[in-house]
């Protein structure tokens, strides 16, 4: 993909290509302690190595406006920063240690935090938390707080964050008579049909594009709006017992069949651009509604679009009306390598660039992801258009919710979107056997990664 792709669409495109390989890597990460490396001295002068995956000119030009201030706020410490840095090198070098490896890392995959942390490839940074005085609970999101620990583990922290929203043409709105965008799911498909003008066989503007396959429309971003529980509380999946996996599957499937079927909207999806291009659907006005994170805003702008952008929280549920403004979170994780001999001096820089106010909301406005504190969320020097602040306010919202770890990773999540394929396509017809068939699935995949 090329370079100019934001890394929060980046860490959406690749992290299920990315996942099988890097968690074979992590099933043999060396296991560490939270104190094997945390004897050093971050008084006298060091130097530790920094691995992370960004790339794009401004965001390595972010990073190191990053890394500056904290190098002038410690200058004893010395921080050797290595850029581009798959998942997969990240994890191989957890795994063999050396000078050379990293001491601190940051990940787009939060998907690996059950495997970073069970396999002990991180420290727990619960202790120097509790050193350094800093409450995690009051510091960051609450969504946040939850995707950065496994089991009690939190052997990572969050670096800014994602949030999914609703994006929406304006001008079509008008024309349909829509004055506002939708706050429930019922709003949503009566606007979504509405905003549909079909074409031949085809559509000259559709209203939205509900396909698994299509741009962020992944099962756990319609599900998150339903507030889901994955889990039960002994690990087993909830897919086949929690009513909110049920009530979103119907949901996508209704608009499936409501906007055209599947057969007539894959067609009509592969003759669109791509997620990357100026030519993205949404930017061009042949997809009235666009389910996606708050990167998309700027590259919509960019495009020079022929209408004017609005942007909402996602629609939720008719019966869950008064949460309206939540959505799906997610984000960049930090963590310590439990190889590292530095891990003192590693926690100061962790510390600074996650829970400094002013380095985070720097960070933030120059890579135009979501802060993650909620001081940063609310700090004056951020710098956004007013629009944004729809996704500052989801990350923010208590009712947002995520995916929680798992021990193998995402392959729950793949395993899931695999079936949601399979229902949406008629290939699977009756949803309640296939809900316990695909739940049974991830339990035996759990069971086997113990």
């Amino acid at each position: 993909m090329p370079e100019a792709i934001p890394s929060a669409a980046r860490k959406t495109a690749f992290a299920l290509t990315v996942l099988a390989s890097s968690l074979a890597l992590l099933t043999t990460a060396c296991t560490g302690q939270s104190d094997s490396g945390a004897n050093d001295d971050a008084t006298k002068d060091t130097t530790i190595n920094f691995w992370h995956a960004w790339s794009a000119p401004n965001e390595v030009k972010a990073v190191t406006s990053l890394v500056d201030g904290f190098e002038k706020a410690h200058p004893n410490i010395h921080v050797n920063v290595v850029g581009n840095m798959t998942d997969d090198k990240i994890n191989q070098a957890l795994r063999t240690g050396g000078s050379k490896a990293p001491d601190v890392i940051s990940s787009f995959t939060t998907n690996n935090v059950g495997k970073f942390c069970s396999s002990g490839a991180l420290v727990d940074l619960n202790p120097f938390f509790k050193k350094s005085a800093i409450d995690p609970e009051k510091t960051f999101p609450k969504t946040m707080n939850e995707y950065t620990q496994f089991d009690g583990d939190r052997c990572t922290v969050p670096l800014l964050g994602d949030a999914y929203g609703l994006y929406y043409n304006k001008t079509a709105f008008q024309k349909a008579g829509i004055a506002q965008p939708p706050k429930t799911w019922s709003e949503f498909e009566a606007d979504a049909k509405k905003l549909t003008i079909e074409k031949g066989d085809g559509y000259q503007q559709l209203g939205f594009m509900p396909d698994y396959h299509g741009w962020e429309t992944t099962t756990e971003h319609y599900f998150a709006q339903f507030s889901p529980t994955y889990f039960d509380k002994d690990g087993k999946s909830n897919l086949a017992k929690d009513p909110a996996f049920t009530k979103g599957f119907e949901l996508q499937k209704r608009l499936v069949d409501e906007l055209g079927g599947f057969k007539r909207l894959e067609k009509y999806r592969a003759t669109l651009g791509d997620e990357w291009g100026a030519k993205h659907p949404f930017h061009t006005g042949q997809v009235a509604m666009q389910l996606d994170g708050e990167w998309r805003l700027g590259m919509a702008e960019d495009a020079k679009p022929k209408f004017e952008i609005g942007v909402a929280p996602l629609p939720v549920p008719d019966d869950q009306a008064d949460q309206y403004g939540k959505g799906y979170i997610t984000g960049t994780i930090a963590g310590i390598a439990a190889n590292s001999h530095k891990q003192n001096a590693a926690w100061e820089f962790v510390k600074y660039i996650t829970t400094d106010t002013d380095a985070v909301v720097g960070f933030a406005n120059g890579i135009h992801n979501v802060p993650s504190t909620l001081a940063a969320l609310k700090s004056p020097k951020l710098k956004y258009d007013p629009r944004f602040k729809t996704f500052l306010d989801i990350a923010a919202d208590p009712q947002s919710t995520t995916t929680p770890a798992s021990i193998n990773g995402g392959v729950y999540l793949v395993t899931i979107q695999q079936f949601g394929y399979d229902y949406e396509s008629g290939k699977v017809t009756d949803l309640k056997a296939g809900l316990r068939k695909t739940a049974a699935q991830i339990d035996t995949d759990i069971a086997q990664a113990k």
